[in-house]
């Protein structure tokens, strides 16, 4: 069963699906679980493992980095630092010319050249929830919601749900592109692609220093200014499905901080026995103050996929165990009962798991840290378990 409903005011509108699975069918789906659940528990337990020596191993590179550090001038070359990790601030500067040659933009001496086209356009978000249902059926409601919006890249429509009267056009006549300057020096020093790469700081260029001659192939289209964007459509107040608008940005000159290996006159990453070391930053920085930043980055990211991680162990327990919620669905009030108790018993195995895998993976590395990360997970377990025969004690 399918329902539409629209608001024209705002441009958006939804289509609601009703879908109906027998309980026959959420057996079947519920056994595909016992064979995805264990694949997502090794999947979480090889990302845990990874991401704890990966973490490691960089905190030692960064280590041995902070250890071998010199800093030196960024005015000369001094051949006697080849193959030293040096540490330099100076500004970044180069006598390119980056060119849009679609839009005829010539910029010289900026090291980093943007043009961002966005398409006004639809988009689709999906959402559903799930109704248990006398006899083990359930009721599945979709709402497939489309809006109007500004989006970089082309939505294909003919992926909708419902792609009638949300039809989006068949391509862009232009995309969003890069330009980065090929030889940035850094007083006597030129950079290394991977430190240019490095230098994305930029700011939006005033239209009044655009020109106005529009490529051939957006020619004949209304051409106006709002803000930063040169917007291509009619009215700019009220845009219509395929109106574009595209902005500029560039990277200035700038101070810049930069710990590397010098090579010649120009750099190549430190190599240490755990991982390369190469750190760049805006602003006139102390080195020490760059490994810090570098070591904050690296446990951000470590306690990011330590979460990732998680969830993932978390799904694959609940996805293992979703029959028994099927089975106890027959009876809507224990369905349901047994769906939070699955899903509780999931999260503390998942916690369980995921610390127990961080611990033996630190045990190599770190044994006293490990050792109390075990324990930790026992205390979780243990917790758990003593707290469900407290609650079948008082019932």
């Amino acid at each position: 069963m399918q329902e539409t409903s629209g608001d024209e005011g705002n441009g958006s509108d939804s289509v609601t699906e009703v879908t109906s699975t027998s309980w026959g069918g959420r057996i079947i789906e519920a056994l595909k679980g016992l064979v995805i659940g264990p694949i997502l528990i090794i999947l979480a337990v090889v990302l845990l493992s990874w991401n704890e020596g990966r973490a490691v191993d960089r905190a030692k590179a960064l280590a041995s980095g902070a250890e071998a550090v010199v800093s030196v001038a960024a005015d000369r070359v001094d051949p006697a630092n080849a193959g030293r990790l040096v540490h330099l601030s100076g500004l970044a500067t180069t006598r390119d010319t980056l060119r849009d040659s679609v839009f005829g933009v010539a910029r010289p001496g900026v090291l980093r050249l943007e043009r961002l086209v966005e398409m006004y356009q639809w988009h689709e978000e999906t959402s559903s929830e799930t109704h248990e249902k006398p006899g083990g059926h359930s009721e599945t409601i979709t709402t497939y919601r489309y809006a109007k919006g500004w989006h970089e890249g082309l939505i294909s429509s003919a992926s909708f749900h419902a792609p009638s009267g949300h039809a989006n056009p068949p391509d862009m006549p232009v995309s969003s592109q890069t330009w980065q300057a090929q030889t940035v020096t850094v007083g006597a020093f030129r950079l290394s692609a991977s430190l240019r790469s490095a230098l994305t700081m930029v700011h939006p260029l005033p239209p009044s220093e655009i020109g106005r001659a529009l490529p051939e192939r957006l020619a004949g289209l209304p051409l106006s200014v709002r803000g930063d964007w040169l917007y291509l459509g009619k009215n700019p107040e009220s845009p219509q499905i395929g109106d574009m608008r595209i902005r500029f940005s560039e990277a200035e000159p700038a101070m810049i901080t930069l710990v590397s290996q010098q090579y010649g006159d120009s750099f190549v990453p430190f190599a240490t026995p755990t991982g390369e070391v190469e750190l760049v930053q805006y602003g006139q920085v102390e080195a020490a103050s760059l490994f810090r930043t570098a070591n904050d980055d690296n446990a951000l990211l470590t306690w990011g996929l330590r979460l990732v991680g998680l969830l993932v162990m978390l799904f694959g327990f609940r996805a293992g165990m979703d029959i028994l919620e099927v089975l106890a669905s027959l009876i809507p009030p224990l369905g349901t009962l047994v769906d939070i108790g699955v899903t509780l018993l999931a999260l503390v195995m998942a916690l369980t798991g995921s610390v127990l895998t961080i611990a033996i993976a630190w045990l190599a590395y770190r044994p006293l840290i490990g050792g109390a990360l075990i324990v930790l997970a026992i205390l979780i377990a243990g917790g758990s378990w003593l707290l469900r025969q407290r609650r079948q004690a008082l019932l």
